[in-house]
C-alpha cells in the first residue's frame, strides 16, 4: 500500500518550478500522505515543518474529521511558502456498542482519571519522536491473523455510555497469540500495566510515524530495541479496558491518529 501511495503522486500544474511538491490528488480521512519535493525545499503542514528525506520523501497524517480540503505549504528555504491544496475524501463511521467492559475503566473515579491522564501524557511524549529513518516506507503487514472486531473511526458506546471514537484496528484472537511487528522500527515505549490500555508497546517507524499495541498479555521487546517487520513483539491479551482478548493496533503521525487498515493489504482479511 505504501508503494501505491508513491504511485499516486501527481505534480501540480506548476511542476516545472522548483520546490513544487508531488502530492496525491485526494486522501481519505484517517489516511497517510506520502509526498516528494526537491532537495533544499521546506514543507509545512498543520503548523509543523516536515522532515524531508534525502530523496525528497515527506509524510503527514490526515485526521479522522479532517475538512474537505487541506493545505500543504512548500517553497525554497527562507522564502515565503506557496499553498497547495489536497482534497479529503469523507468517510462514514460505524456505531459500535461494546458491553462487558470493566465499569471502573469506563467511568473512572477522579483519582484514577488523574493516573490515566499522566499515563497518556507519557505515551504522547514518545509519539513526538522525529527520526530520519524511513521504516514506514517499506510497507505494513497485519500483525496477526484474526477477526476484525473493531474498526477505526467508529463511535464507541461502552456499557451504554457514549465515549470517544475508536482510533485503531482491533483484531480478536486467543490470549497469548503472538503479535508480529507490522513494520520495522525502534521500540520507544513499554509498560505492562497502564490503567486503560493495559500492556502497552510503541514502535517508532521514522518521520513521526509510530504504531501502538495495547491490551497485551506479554511484551517480548525492550525500549531501544531495533525491530524488523514480522518479528515477534508481544502477545494478545485482555488487559486494561477490554471486554475480551484482542489486539488494538493504533497508527500515529505524531499526535494524529490514522487508520491502519488503509495501509495493509485487505485481501489478507
Amino acid at each position: 500500500m505504501i508503494a501505491a501511495l508513491f504511485a499516486a503522486l501527481v505534480s501540480t500544474p506548476a511542476a516545472t518550478a522548483a520546490c513544487v511538491p508531488e502530492l496525491p490528488q485526494a486522501v481519505a480521512q484517517g489516511g497517510l500522505v506520502v509526498g516528494r519535493i526537491d532537495r533544499g525545499c521546506t514543507v509545512r503542514f498543520g503548523g509543523r515543518t516536515l522532515r524531508v528525506a534525502g530523496d525528497g520523501t515527506f509524510v503527514f497524517g490526515v485526521a479522522r474529521d479532517a475538512p474537505a480540503t487541506l493545505t500543504v505549504e512548500a517553497g525554497p528555504e527562507k522564502a515565503a511558502p506557496h499553498p497547495y491544496p489536497i482534497t479529503v475524501t469523507a468517510r462514514s463511521w460505524r456505531l459500535e456498542r461494546v458491553d462487558g467492559v470493566p465499569e471502573s475503566t469506563v467511568n473512572p473515579a477522579p483519582e484514577l482519571a488523574a493516573r490515566i491522564l499522566a499515563e497518556q501524557a507519557r505515551v504522547a511524549r514518545a509519539r513526538e519522536r522525529d527520526d530520519p529513518r524511513l521504516d514506514f516506507r517499506f510497507g505494513f503487514i497485519r500483525p496477526l491473523a484474526g477477526r476484525i472486531s473493531g474498526v477505526y473511526g467508529s463511535q464507541r458506546v461502552l456499557n451504554g455510555t457514549a465515549k470517544s471514537p475508536h482510533m485503531g484496528l482491533d483484531i480478536a484472537a486467543p490470549s497469548g497469540t503472538p503479535i508480529m511487528a507490522p513494520a520495522a522500527g525502534i521500540v520507544t515505549f513499554v509498560d505492562p500495566a497502564l490503567y486503560l490500555t493495559g500492556g502497552t508497546l510503541l514502535i517508532d517507524h521514522g518521520h513521526g510515524m509510530s504504531s501502538v499495541f495495547i491490551h497485551l498479555s506479554r511484551i517480548d521487546v525492550a525500549v531501544g530495541a531495533r525491530i524488523e517487520q514480522g518479528q515477534r513483539i508481544a502477545a494478545v491479551g485482555a488487559t486494561g479496558r477490554a471486554s475480551g482478548p484482542h489486539l488494538h493496533w493504533g497508527l500515529n503521525w505524531f499526535g494524529e491518529r490514522l487508520d491502519p487498515a488503509l495501509l495493509i493489504d485487505r485481501a489478507a482479511d
